[in-house]
């Protein structure tokens, strides 16, 4: 499967964005999908992740509250609303798929999903 990671941009403190994440090649449906992002000079780290059919979702604490991830399977599509950011949340921000059975636990560990897209930069700045 293909993503296309796009929505990123430009938003002052407090603002928002809806990152999507649209894939080709196979259905999305047969994958978890997560969020993550790599700052300057950090490593890449977890941001959320959706199960395959959307009914359960996991977070990074430092987003709980703030970010909500969603898919929308007949569009093959999956979003990231950020909302409340923080100059803190810039970064390049990356959506992959794991390719999971449905019963199976959501991964927080990059080294598990399968598939990324090309990543779509988020700036948070006054």
């Amino acid at each position: 499967v293909q993503l296309q990671a796009s929505g990123g941009g430009q938003v002052q403190p407090g603002g928002s964005l809806r990152l999507s994440c649209a894939a080709s090649g196979r259905t999305l449906s047969n994958y978890a999908v997560g969020w993550f992002r790599q700052a300057p000079g950090k490593e890449r780290e977890f941001v959320a992740a959706v199960s395959r059919g959307g009914g359960s979702t996991v977070y990074a604490d430092s987003v709980k509250g703030r970010f909500a991830i969603s898919r929308d399977n007949a569009k093959n599509t999956a979003y990231l609303q950020m909302n409340s950011l923080k100059p803190e949340d810039t970064a390049v921000y990356y959506c992959a798929a794991d390719r999971i059975i449905m019963t199976a636990p959501l991964n927080n560990d990059p080294e598990s999903y399968d598939y990324w897209g090309q990543g779509t930069q988020v700036t948070v700045s006054s």
